[in-house]
C-alpha cells in the first residue's frame, strides 16, 4: 500500500469514528493546561489529573504560582515523575510568563519553548489545543503508533516523526490527528502488546501486515 493511500484510509477512519478527539488532561484555562502538560512528561495523564486539583486550588494562575516556592509545589506533586525538577520548572515558567509575556500564554512555538520546562512537544500541544494551530506534538504514543501503522518510515526522533506526519496530513486535521494517534496508542496499539485483534486499522497497518503475512 502506498503511503498516500495509507494516510487517506487511516484519516478517513478517524474522521468517521472519532470526529472529536481531545486531550484527557483536566484544566480550566490555558495556564492550567500548560502546567498539566509540563507535569505529564514521562507520566500518565491519569496520574497528573489526580494531583492537579489541589495544585490549581492553591495556585490557579501564573501570578500566584510565580510567588510560590518550589518546595511547596514539590509537596503537591511529589507522586509524579521528577517532581523536584518539575516544581522548579513550574515556578520559573510562571515567573517568566509574568515578566516577559504579561501572564499570557504565547501562541508562538518558539516563544513557548523559552519557558522553563517547555520543550517542542509541550509547545506543540499548547499551540494546537489552545490556539488551534497545525502543530503535531509527538509523544511516545504518537511516535510508536505512527511507525507501526506505516505513517512514518525510519523516523529515529520525535522531530523526524513530526516532519513526516505534517507533510502528509491536511493542515486542518493536524491538531486533531495528534489526539487520534495518542488515544489509539493509549487504548489499542499498546506498547508491549498491541491489541491487533480489536484494531479496526489493521487492514491498513504495516506492522500487522508484516506480523501476519
Amino acid at each position: 500500500m502506498l503511503k498516500k493511500e495509507r494516510f487517506a484510509k487511516i484519516l478517513a477512519y478517524f474522521i468517521k469514528n472519532s470526529p472529536v478527539a481531545e486531550t484527557e488532561l483536566q484544566y480550566k484555562n490555558p495556564f492550567q493546561l500548560l502546567v498539566a502538560v509540563i507535569l505529564s512528561a514521562q507520566c500518565t495523564d491519569k496520574r497528573v489529573n489526580t494531583i492537579t486539583p489541589s495544585l490549581f486550588n492553591k495556585y490557579p494562575d501564573a501570578p500566584s504560582m510565580a510567588l510560590a516556592h518550589s518546595d511547596d509545589i514539590f509537596k503537591l506533586i511529589r507522586s509524579i515523575s521528577y517532581p523536584n525538577n518539575k516544581a522548579k520548572h513550574l515556578v520559573g515558567m510562571a515567573q517568566k510568563l509574568g515578566r516577559e509575556f504579561k501572564n499570557t500564554i504565547p501562541s508562538d512555538i518558539a516563544a513557548l519553548q523559552t519557558l522553563p520546562g517547555v520543550g517542542r512537544k509541550t509547545a506543540n500541544v499548547i499551540a494546537s489545543v489552545i490556539y488551534n494551530k497545525p502543530a503535531m506534538a509527538v509523544d511516545t504514543h504518537v511516535f510508536r503508533v505512527s511507525a507501526r501503522l506505516g505513517l512514518t518510515t525510519n523516523a529515529k526522533t520525535p522531530l523526524a516523526t513530526e516532519i513526516q506526519l505534517v507533510k502528509h496530513i491536511p493542515e486542518k486535521l493536524i491538531a486533531t490527528a495528534h489526539h487520534w494517534l495518542i488515544l489509539h496508542g493509549r487504548y489499542v496499539c499498546l506498547a508491549r502488546k498491541p491489541n491487533c485483534s480489536e484494531c479496526e486499522l489493521k487492514t491498513y497497518c504495516k506492522y500487522y501486515s508484516q506480523l501476519y503475512k
